[in-house]
């Protein structure tokens, strides 16, 4: 079995990717954002901790259950907030991604994806088989955000800047698939970097 990781820049397209790859029968689709999601539930590993971390808010309702856009807002003003949150979940998201490795070999998949926007810096190059780049120039990536999700110029800058360079995207993955036109062109790549482990 092969265990890639994906990775690139908001915008670059990587939902469509995921969705392609998603559908193949011989494959599974993680996302790191929704095994933290998973995590967060109320029963579940990282639940107690975070209630603790932001106690003194009204992020958790009675029965446990955590109000996103309401973290979200605290965890932009607050960094010692924000950080005990990534302390909290990156660590238990590693050990469920680990456990799912495990469980994708026994049952004889051919492959196995995990989508996460800090792949690299939260080191899963040391995990994965191998990091794809999704790559995209900023000129679509900025018209993408604008179109699909009504960004304005001053938040995609300031999202760019908090990314990681395409010198260190390219650095640490072995595959770049080039996302910046067609989807088709973008299907005939992604066949054309699998082909090589049907060999």
């Amino acid at each position: 079995m092969k265990f890639i990781g994906i990775t690139g820049g908001v915008g670059a397209g990587k939902t469509e990717i995921l969705k392609y790859l998603a559908g193949r029968e011989d494959t599974k689709v993680m996302l790191a954002d929704d095994i933290a999601r998973e995590l967060s539930e109320p029963g579940q590993s990282c639940n107690e901790k975070l209630q603790e971390l932001f106690a003194g808010t009204d992020v958790f309702d009675e029965k446990g259950k955590m109000n996103r856009p309401k973290v979200a807002a605290i965890i932009f003003k607050d960094e010692a907030r924000r950080n005990g949150m990534n302390e909290i979940l990156h660590p238990a998201v590693k050990e469920y991604v680990l456990n799912a490795v495990k469980e994708a070999k026994k049952d004889g998949l051919f492959m196995l994806v995990l989508e996460a926007a800090l792949l690299i810096e939260e080191g899963y190059g040391e995990i994965c088989d191998e990091l794809w780049y999704i790559y995209a120039s900023e000129e679509v990536r900025r018209k993408r955000l604008k179109s699909s999700r009504g960004y304005s110029d001053e938040k995609i800058d300031s999202i760019f800047a908090s990314q990681l360079k395409e010198a260190e995207y390219r650095r640490h993955c072995k595959e770049v698939i080039d996302n910046d036109g067609d989807i088709e062109n973008t299907i005939a790549s992604i066949n054309k970097a699998l082909s090589k482990y049907k060999e």
